[in-house]
């Protein structure tokens, strides 16, 4: 099954609530809602940086990252939401295989006229 990177800031409203009550598991809280939804949560970290979070989630496709950024986001207990979708070495070759076979003229190419 894909597997799909999902780095987050949160909003102020969230971080106050995480001062609050700093023992409430938003770990299971996002591995419940992955699961509503089809899909497994496999990694939830904090983080330092540009975001404040990760998350690593499988489902069947890529529909289950936009549902559970779509969920998350109209919270409002992030700011940004960013998904990227990862692959298996396998797929990668797989890819890069393809590609190999590509016919692509660049621009500029003299053929292209």
């Amino acid at each position: 099954m894909p597997h799909f990177l999902l780095r987050f800031r949160y909003g102020p409203g969230a971080i106050r609530s995480f001062v609050e009550r700093p023992d409430d598991d938003r770990a299971a809280r996002a591995a419940q809602l992955v699961a509503s939804l089809g899909g497994t949560l496999r990694g939830y970290w904090y983080a330092f940086g540009d975001v404040d979070g990760l998350a690593l989630i499988e489902g069947p496709d890529s529909s289950i990252a936009a549902a559970v950024a779509m969920a998350v986001g109209s919270t409002g207990e992030v700011s940004r939401i960013e998904t990227t979708v990862l692959m298996t070495m396998d797929e990668a070759r797989r890819a890069l295989r393809l590609a190999g076979t590509a016919t692509h003229l660049p621009p500029g190419d003299p053929a292209h006229r």
